[in-house]
């Protein structure tokens, strides 16, 4: 039988000190975050954490009735595994609440060296059915799953009804156009991907050129997109770039959109999830104020039986427009 929650969990993005601070404040449940290097999905420069952060990080939380949860989620490489040990042996000195993984070697040490230490599958993983699930429960002990966002609210429900875990579901903030852990865009373009360097459309591939009155950005070997003078230029990732079809310029793609399940947290609820996860380690600490704060009111009026808030957070979204992805069985 699916288990509806009292109350959804609110599990909030840090990519710095200063952000962790600032969804703690606002009224973050739990916190995910990771250390300053390849083992998680979002190795850029200037984010995430040292060893003496995390440590700092996970006592702030705690005095404040919050959870850690740290993501240890790429692949490990061949010959490097022990980067990846160490990063979860860290974690467990420090007391995090719950290590966030995606592979199967790293799940298993996990289990075996910290059997005590809470797993909880990446979205990584891509476990979008009950069979995928129940494997990782059972050979892991796995306790949460991070479903990836390819699954309507109507498939959630099914999968929880089959499975003994809690489910983690995206309901804000960047939205990506391939399975989660599938995807080679970024390694075909640039040798780097997420899954396995914890980086999309890395910086170091990325470069602006004048072409007459255009500026055209490039990503690796490609130009991704182009701007007339006086246009913002965005960031060159491959899935939301535009490109010439037929003599038109189109997102070929994604438009510039941004996922929010605000509207639907009940129906997330009565679906079974446990949690509901906010995308954004790379946005600054005001960002992650504003919307940690707009989805504790949002939940903290469910569990009080009461209507969702009013929200503003299309402002925040990537050129103002939201979408509830697959959620439900359509996109855009």
């Amino acid at each position: 039988m699916t288990n509806v929650a009292a109350s959804l969990e609110l599990v909030c993005p840090a990519g710095t000190p200063a952000a962790l601070q600032a969804a703690v404040e606002a009224g973050a449940d739990a916190v995910y975050c990771g250390f300053a290097n390849e083992t998680n999905a979002r190795n850029f420069p200037g984010l995430n954490f040292s060893a003496a952060e995390m440590a700092a990080a996970i006592r702030h939380a705690h005095a404040k009735g919050a959870r850690v949860l740290v993501a240890i989620n790429t692949y490990p490489q061949a010959g490097r595994v022990q980067i990846w040990r160490e990063a979860v042996d860290t974690a467990a000195a420090l007391q995090a609440d719950a290590v966030i993984l995606a592979d199967i070697g790293l799940l298993a040490y996990a289990a075996d060296k910290h059997p005590g230490l809470r797993r909880h599958l990446s979205v990584q993983a891509s476990a979008a059915n009950a069979e995928a699930i129940k494997f990782f429960v059972r050979e892991f002990g796995v306790r949460r799953v991070v479903l990836p966002r390819v699954l309507t609210v109507e498939e959630i429900e099914t999968l929880n009804r089959a499975i003994d875990a809690e489910t983690e579901v995206f309901v804000f903030g960047g939205l990506c156009v391939m399975a989660e852990g599938r995807c080679a865009l970024s390694s075909y373009a640039t040798g780097q991907s997420p899954n396995m360097n914890g980086v999309c459309s890395p910086a170091c591939a990325v470069r602006y050129e004048q072409v007459g009155d255009d500026l055209v950005a490039r990503l690796g070997a490609f130009a991704v997109d182009s701007f007339a003078a006086g246009q913002p230029a965005g960031y060159p990732t491959l899935c939301k770039g535009r490109y010439r079809v037929r003599g038109e310029a189109l997102y070929l793609f994604e438009e510039p959109t941004s996922l929010s399940a605000f509207a639907i947290l009940p129906r997330l609820q009565a679906a079974g999830v446990t949690a509901v996860k906010i995308e954004g380690r790379q946005r600054g600490k005001a960002y992650i104020a504003e919307v940690v704060a707009s989805f504790r009111r949002a939940i903290d009026a469910l569990a009080d039986g009461g209507v969702l808030p009013a929200s503003n957070l299309h402002r925040l979204a990537e050129g103002s427009r939201q979408t509830t992805g697959a959620y439900h069985g359509r996109w855009r």
